[in-house]
């Protein structure tokens, strides 16, 4: 059963990735015509990799000034969101590319749904498998 926990953190820890990485997408498209928005985005890749190491991604420290105030933080994100290098800029200063967004949150959607078809097959398995040892 270790293997399956194991297994279902990962596939839990990627889907979680992957709908933060939709949300900034999402948000890229929803602000394709603020002037002087910058597009976001943030490496998959890194942020598994830091998510599977236990390491949140480094963020600005906020300075308490009275001690009934918070101590804040980066969020204990793993993903270290930062302005996508710009394909196009308009005269406003928006570096949104709606034929990059479009491809990035259908890419990033189908990776989405992949993961869900890898847990469901991984569930499928071990219901097989407790009905063939009860039988």
């Amino acid at each position: 059963m270790a293997n399956l926990d194991q297994h279902l953190a990962v596939f839990s820890q990627a889907m979680n990735m992957r709908t933060q990485r939709h949300q900034v997408l999402a948000s890229n498209i929803a602000n394709a015509d603020t002037p002087g928005y910058k597009a976001r985005d943030f490496s998959f890749e890194s942020a598994m990799q830091n998510a599977l190491a236990g390491r949140a991604s480094s963020g600005v420290a906020l300075a308490r000034t009275a001690s009934g105030h918070f101590a804040g933080g980066s969020g204990g994100g793993y993903a270290a969101i930062q302005f996508r290098k710009e394909t196009q800029s308009a005269v406003d200063g928006n570096t949104v590319d709606m034929d990059v967004e479009r491809t990035q949150i259908a890419e990033n959607a189908l990776q989405y749904q992949i993961l869900a078809q890898f847990i469901s097959e991984k569930f499928k398995g071990v219901r097989s498998a407790l009905s063939s040892t009860s039988s």
